[in-house]
């Protein structure tokens, strides 16, 4: 992916009940009964593979992630700079959930050095 995406469609969610997820008649739909969905960068990280590793622990509890580093820093294996720099997005409704279950594990990793 080359850019960063604001927004993505279509989102489907197998559990509307989920914590922090809004009601299906309160988001917006688009013609075709789409849901527009807007993704929040939570973390950036060096590489895809740690960008990768933070994406999975938001998985883990539930939160919808998408994970993507600039492709010309993927096809060189950049790990450092602008094209080495992994991105972690949530859909916004996530967003607060995933920054604190960020911070709680970032907190843990500084009390255990």
């Amino acid at each position: 992916m080359t850019t960063t995406p604001s927004t993505a469609m279509p989102y489907s969610s197998d559990d509307e009940s989920t914590a922090g997820s809004q009601p299906a008649a309160d988001k917006e739909t688009i013609p075709g009964g789409q849901t527009e969905v807007k993704w929040k960068v939570v973390a950036e990280a060096a590489g895809i593979t740690n960008a990768s590793i933070i994406g999975g622990r938001l998985q883990n509890e539930g939160i919808p992630v998408r994970v993507w580093q600039e492709s010309a820093g993927q096809a060189f294996g950049l790990t450092v700079g602008l094209l080495g720099t992994g991105y972690v997005a949530v859909p916004a409704e996530y967003e607060a959930r995933a920054l604190e279950i960020l911070e709680i594990d970032a907190s843990d990793l500084v009390d255990e050095e």
